[in-house]
């Protein structure tokens, strides 16, 4: 993979620079055709060439000899340039500000070699024509340089596609070795990254040093913390897993126990010698556990609905203090707790909260009924209402277990001797809290008591 990657890399680096060399070269002919087409580099109106052209309207025949008038004159000053004019036989018939160091006659092959390049004198020849007569314009030192090209088609085009081979060649060349020690560089990283991940994949998410990561250290980051995130979703699904077994072996339990109950005493019901009396026990023993099975079940139901957001809410504003307060009185009312030590404490009157009355109520009451029945007949449980929170708390045995599993369906602390209920009350209550955007926090310490926070949420408070 590693190779692969590098190889892949590579080829992209070498085809780039292809594509670059071949515009290029498409790029320098269609310049040199735009060239030719337009007519860019040729002699332009105010060069000397196109002067020399034009200067036979200077000049004229004065008794069939040719002079130049006195704009010619001017125009020869304004060029800084000199002027012979030439019979057919090469001899000078008159001049204009011609050096003395110029020929007085020309030959045609010296006409033809003052034309192609410069004299002794550096003077650049230009000639022109004029009736029967020739003329030759000298500027000396001029800017216009005159250049012969010699050029043999085949061995040129020999050349230039060897040229162009070496050319593609090096780039080649080049291009392979500074994309090799980049790519290096840079795939590096890379494969580590598919490394980590194929890591991740296999569930190995211990921490990986890379060296040298360059700009793909952010990246290593994140992947560090998704390892991180993936180790903790795993422990917690273990332990969710763990969790649910128990959970259904407990259920089981429970469910077959009453069931086991009722399947014998309903054999026992159909003895003909059970008294009236017997039958009557016997079938009262029944209705129990089957209100029992009953209640298991609707706290089945009610524990999934609220976890999977299915029970809807019917929230109602109402004045916390009394609510809480009315709880208290009517267990203080009940038969089975009217003998147990429960206080109020009220520091919010004026408070109003919105929440699910019928179920907060459940949740208030669970947290009561579970510091009541886990602990013995004289424990003290004090319940406090502030602008903030609802607090239960009690001085009875508290628990060494881990806090957070009592909320946790159907567990029961192991130094409980209590067993009544169906063992999801805790659980149901801290559903019916978090289905109201609110936080509840459980404390406990063995020998000193438990307390149970209920934190009103941000969206709860309307005063």
């Amino acid at each position: 993979m590693k190779w692969k990657l590098t190889g892949r890399y590579l080829f992209s680096v070498v085809t780039i620079v292809l594509i670059v060399v071949v515009a290029n070269m498409f790029i320098i002919a269609a310049f040199i055709l735009y060239q030719n087409d337009s007519g860019a580099g040729e002699v332009g109106s105010d060069s000397a060439e196109e002067f020399t052209r034009q200067f036979s309207q200077y000049m004229e025949l004065e008794d069939g000899d040719p002079v130049v008038n006195t704009e010619g004159t001017e125009a020869l000053q304004e060029y800084d340039a000199w002027l012979q004019i030439l019979d057919s036989d090469g001899d000078v018939v008159t001049s204009y500000f011609a050096p003395d160091t110029v020929l007085d006659s020309y030959s045609p092959i010296e006409l033809v070699h003052n034309y192609k390049y410069m004299d002794d004198e550096f003077n650049t020849y230009f000639l022109g024509a004029f009736e029967d007569y020739s003329y030759i314009v000298g500027i000396p030192y001029s800017e216009e340089a005159r250049y012969v090209l010699m050029l043999n088609a085949g061995s040129f085009f020999e050349v230039a596609s060897r040229a162009v081979v070496i050319m593609l060649a090096v780039n080649i060349i080049i291009a392979a070795i500074v994309g090799l020690l980049f790519s290096t560089g840079l795939t590096r990283p890379v494969n580590a990254m598919i490394d980590r991940i194929s890591q991740l994949k296999k569930q190995n998410f211990d921490n990986v040093k890379v060296r040298r990561p360059g700009i793909f250290r952010p990246v290593f980051a994140n992947l560090q913390e998704v390892a991180t995130t993936l180790r903790e979703h795993e422990e917690e699904r273990a332990k969710l897993e763990k969790m649910r077994e128990e959970w259904i072996g407990n259920v089981s339990h429970d469910v077959k126990t009453p069931l086991s109950s009722v399947q014998g005493y309903a054999e026992l019901l159909m003895d003909d010698e059970v008294s009236p009396a017997e039958r009557k026990e016997y079938a009262e023993v029944i209705r129990r556990q089957s209100v029992y099975m009953k209640d298991l079940l609707d706290d089945l139901s009610l524990t999934m609905r609220l976890r999977n957001n299915e029970l809807p809410l019917q929230l109602t504003e109402n004045r916390v203090e009394p609510f809480v307060k009315e709880i208290v009185i009517g267990l203080l009312n009940d038969k089975a707790f009217e003998h147990r030590f429960i206080s109020f404490v009220g520091e919010a009157p004026g408070v109003i909260v919105r929440f699910d009355a019928h179920l907060m109520k459940r949740a208030i009451l669970n947290f009561i009924h579970n510091a009541l029945l886990h602990n013995e007949d004289d424990v003290e449980v004090e319940v406090t209402v502030t602008d903030r929170f609802i607090r239960i708390s009690d001085n009875g045995k508290g628990m060494d277990d881990d806090p957070e599993q009592v909320f946790e369906r159907y567990y029961r602390g192991t130094n409980t001797a209590n067993t009544t209920g169906t063992g999801l009350g805790m659980a149901i209550a801290r559903d019916i809290i978090v289905a109201h955007d609110a936080r509840v926090e459980l404390t406990s310490e063995l020998g000193k008591g438990t307390t149970v926070v209920i934190w009103f949420g941000e969206g709860m408070h309307t005063t």
